[in-house]
Protein backbone atom coordinates (compact mmCIF):
# COMPACT_ATOMS: atom_id res chain seq x y z
CA UNK A 1 0.00 0.00 0.00
CA UNK A 2 1.36 3.38 -0.98
CA UNK A 3 0.84 6.54 1.05
CA UNK A 4 0.62 10.26 0.34
CA UNK A 5 4.16 11.61 -0.04
CA UNK A 6 5.71 8.31 -1.17
CA UNK A 7 8.22 8.64 -4.00
CA UNK A 8 7.69 6.00 -6.66
CA UNK A 9 8.76 5.25 -10.22
CA UNK A 10 6.40 4.66 -13.12
CA UNK A 11 8.27 2.80 -15.89
CA UNK A 12 7.10 5.16 -18.66
CA UNK A 13 6.84 8.45 -16.75
CA UNK A 14 9.77 8.28 -14.34
CA UNK A 15 9.76 9.22 -10.68
CA UNK A 16 7.00 11.11 -8.98
CA UNK A 17 5.21 11.69 -5.70
CA UNK A 18 1.94 10.14 -4.58
CA UNK A 19 -0.31 13.11 -3.82
CA UNK A 20 -3.26 11.18 -2.49
CA UNK A 21 -5.96 8.62 -3.20
CA UNK A 22 -9.22 9.34 -5.03
CA UNK A 23 -12.25 7.20 -5.63
CA UNK A 24 -13.99 7.10 -8.99
CA UNK A 25 -17.07 5.24 -10.08
CA UNK A 26 -16.41 2.78 -12.91
CA UNK A 27 -19.45 0.78 -14.10
CA UNK A 28 -21.26 1.72 -10.89
CA UNK A 29 -18.41 0.29 -8.80
CA UNK A 30 -16.10 2.44 -6.67
CA UNK A 31 -12.45 2.13 -7.73
CA UNK A 32 -9.58 3.73 -5.84
CA UNK A 33 -6.70 5.42 -7.63
CA UNK A 34 -3.41 6.85 -6.45
CA UNK A 35 -2.75 10.35 -7.76
CA UNK A 36 0.85 10.48 -8.99
CA UNK A 37 2.53 13.77 -9.87
CA UNK A 38 5.57 12.98 -12.08
CA UNK A 39 8.76 14.98 -11.50
CA UNK A 40 8.64 16.31 -15.08
CA UNK A 41 5.61 18.03 -16.51
CA UNK A 42 2.46 19.29 -14.89
CA UNK A 43 0.28 16.23 -15.34
CA UNK A 44 -1.36 13.95 -12.83
CA UNK A 45 -1.53 10.22 -13.35
CA UNK A 46 -4.30 8.14 -11.83
CA UNK A 47 -3.01 4.67 -10.99
CA UNK A 48 -5.44 1.97 -9.91
CA UNK A 49 -4.60 0.97 -6.34
CA UNK A 50 -5.09 -2.71 -7.20
CA UNK A 51 -3.03 -2.52 -10.40
CA UNK A 52 0.19 -0.78 -9.39
CA UNK A 53 2.28 -3.93 -9.23
CA UNK A 54 1.11 -4.99 -12.67
CA UNK A 55 1.99 -1.53 -14.04
CA UNK A 56 5.52 -1.85 -12.65
CA UNK A 57 5.17 0.91 -10.05
CA UNK A 58 7.99 0.61 -7.54
CA UNK A 59 9.72 2.71 -4.88
CA UNK A 60 12.55 5.02 -5.94
CA UNK A 61 15.92 3.29 -5.58
CA UNK A 62 18.02 4.00 -2.51
CA UNK A 63 20.92 6.44 -2.43
CA UNK A 64 23.36 3.51 -2.29
CA UNK A 65 21.75 1.85 -5.34
CA UNK A 66 21.85 5.14 -7.26
CA UNK A 67 25.53 5.72 -6.40
CA UNK A 68 26.40 2.15 -7.41
CA UNK A 69 24.49 2.62 -10.68
CA UNK A 70 26.37 5.86 -11.46
CA UNK A 71 29.70 4.21 -10.66
CA UNK A 72 28.91 1.48 -13.21
CA UNK A 73 27.58 3.72 -16.00
CA UNK A 74 30.68 3.36 -18.16
CA UNK A 75 30.13 -0.41 -18.31
CA UNK A 76 26.67 -0.08 -19.90
CA UNK A 77 26.83 -1.55 -23.39
CA UNK A 78 25.11 -0.35 -26.56
CA UNK A 79 22.45 -2.52 -28.12
CA UNK A 80 22.91 -4.10 -31.52
CA UNK A 81 21.96 -2.03 -34.55
CA UNK A 82 18.87 -3.49 -36.22
CA UNK A 83 16.04 -2.34 -38.41
CA UNK A 84 14.07 0.65 -37.15
CA UNK A 85 10.95 -1.33 -36.11
CA UNK A 86 12.83 -4.01 -34.23
CA UNK A 87 15.14 -1.46 -32.60
CA UNK A 88 12.15 0.65 -31.49
CA UNK A 89 10.30 -2.37 -30.05
CA UNK A 90 13.35 -3.59 -28.14
CA UNK A 91 14.09 -0.12 -26.78
CA UNK A 92 10.48 0.22 -25.57
CA UNK A 93 10.77 -3.17 -23.83
CA UNK A 94 13.90 -1.95 -22.04
CA UNK A 95 12.17 1.25 -20.97
CA UNK A 96 9.02 -0.58 -19.80
CA UNK A 97 11.16 -2.87 -17.65
CA UNK A 98 11.70 0.05 -15.28
CA UNK A 99 15.28 -1.11 -14.63
CA UNK A 100 17.84 1.70 -14.44
CA UNK A 101 20.49 -0.23 -16.34
CA UNK A 102 18.14 -1.15 -19.19
CA UNK A 103 16.96 2.45 -19.58
CA UNK A 104 20.62 3.54 -19.58
CA UNK A 105 21.31 1.03 -22.36
CA UNK A 106 18.58 2.64 -24.47
CA UNK A 107 20.11 6.08 -23.90
CA UNK A 108 23.61 4.89 -24.77
CA UNK A 109 22.43 3.09 -27.92
CA UNK A 110 20.34 6.00 -29.18
CA UNK A 111 23.04 8.57 -28.36
CA UNK A 112 25.63 6.51 -30.28
CA UNK A 113 23.27 6.18 -33.23
CA UNK A 114 22.56 9.92 -33.14
CA UNK A 115 26.29 10.63 -33.48
CA UNK A 116 26.70 8.18 -36.37
CA UNK A 117 23.56 8.70 -38.44
CA UNK A 118 21.04 10.86 -36.64
CA UNK A 119 17.75 9.77 -35.16
CA UNK A 120 14.20 9.68 -36.44
CA UNK A 121 11.66 11.88 -34.70
CA UNK A 122 10.30 8.87 -32.78
CA UNK A 123 13.76 7.88 -31.58
CA UNK A 124 14.57 11.45 -30.54
CA UNK A 125 11.43 11.47 -28.42
CA UNK A 126 12.33 8.07 -26.98
CA UNK A 127 15.83 9.33 -26.07
CA UNK A 128 14.33 12.34 -24.33
CA UNK A 129 11.83 10.14 -22.48
CA UNK A 130 14.53 7.70 -21.34
CA UNK A 131 16.71 10.58 -20.11
CA UNK A 132 13.80 12.01 -18.10
CA UNK A 133 13.07 8.62 -16.54
CA UNK A 134 16.65 8.23 -15.32
CA UNK A 135 17.05 11.89 -14.35
CA UNK A 136 13.92 11.91 -12.24
CA UNK A 137 14.70 8.76 -10.28
CA UNK A 138 18.35 9.61 -9.68
CA UNK A 139 17.47 13.18 -8.70
CA UNK A 140 15.03 11.85 -6.07
CA UNK A 141 17.41 9.13 -4.84
CA UNK A 142 20.45 11.42 -4.59
CA UNK A 143 18.56 14.59 -3.65
CA UNK A 144 20.25 16.56 -6.44
CA UNK A 145 18.83 18.81 -9.15
CA UNK A 146 17.73 16.98 -12.29
CA UNK A 147 19.96 19.25 -14.41
CA UNK A 148 23.05 18.03 -12.55
CA UNK A 149 21.98 14.41 -13.02
CA UNK A 150 21.40 15.07 -16.74
CA UNK A 151 24.96 16.41 -17.09
CA UNK A 152 26.40 13.30 -15.42
CA UNK A 153 24.32 10.99 -17.64
CA UNK A 154 25.42 12.83 -20.80
CA UNK A 155 29.08 12.51 -19.83
CA UNK A 156 28.84 8.76 -19.33
CA UNK A 157 26.15 7.68 -21.79
CA UNK A 158 26.16 10.18 -24.65
CA UNK A 159 29.65 9.91 -26.01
Amino acid sequence: MLHTGDRVVHPLHGAGVIEGVVERMIDDEPVQYYVLRPAFGDTELFLPVNGCEKLGIRPVCSRAQAERFLAELDSVVCGESKGWNQRYRENMQHIRSGELREVAQVIKSLAARECRRGLSTGEKKMLEQAMQILESELAFALDRPAERIAEMLRVHLCR
